[in-house]
């Protein structure tokens, strides 16, 4: 586990994944913030919405935009407890996510330091400032806690 207070926004997001997992989905937990404060928040739910697109950042996004009138996020950071896929790593960039902060690498699944690595195709049109790896051992554990359990 960290030796040191991990920031709110991923002790929420943590909180998160910590529901899903509670609800029989896969624990992945986000929030939004905008000018330090917690404006949305998420968890994965594809299970629970008959939704492939429901993933906790997918989620995030929305209510964030919903909240905000605005498909621009700008000026607002994403706190998700696993690195993106390309589906959410897309819509980051067109949400023009400012800051994105990731905890647990995914090298099956994920899409911004593994597969196809969105942020770096020249194809991206925006490219938020990338963090990973804060609370990277609570959301692992969270994860393989999950399958092994299911196993």
């Amino acid at each position: 586990m960290t030796r040191w207070p991990l920031p709110a926004p991923m002790t929420d997001a943590l909180a998160e994944a910590r529901t899903a997992a509670d609800m029989g989905e896969v624990p992945v937990g986000a929030v939004v913030v905008k000018d330090g404060k917690v404006i949305a928040r998420a968890h994965n739910a594809p299970r629970t919405l008959h939704d492939p697109t429901a993933h906790a950042e997918m989620l995030a996004i929305r209510r964030a935009a919903e909240l905000l009138g605005n498909d621009r996020l700008d000026g607002c950071e994403l706190w998700v407890t696993l690195e993106p896929c390309a589906m959410c790593a897309g819509a980051i960039a067109h949400a023009r996510i400012a800051r994105l902060y990731y905890g647990a690498s995914d090298a099956k699944g994920g899409a911004v330091e593994h597969g196809a690595r969105v942020f770096e195709q020249k194809q991206c049109l925006h490219r938020p400032e990338v963090y990973s790896g804060m609370g990277e051992a609570e959301a692992a554990e969270l994860l393989r806690d999950f399958f092994h359990a299911r196993r």
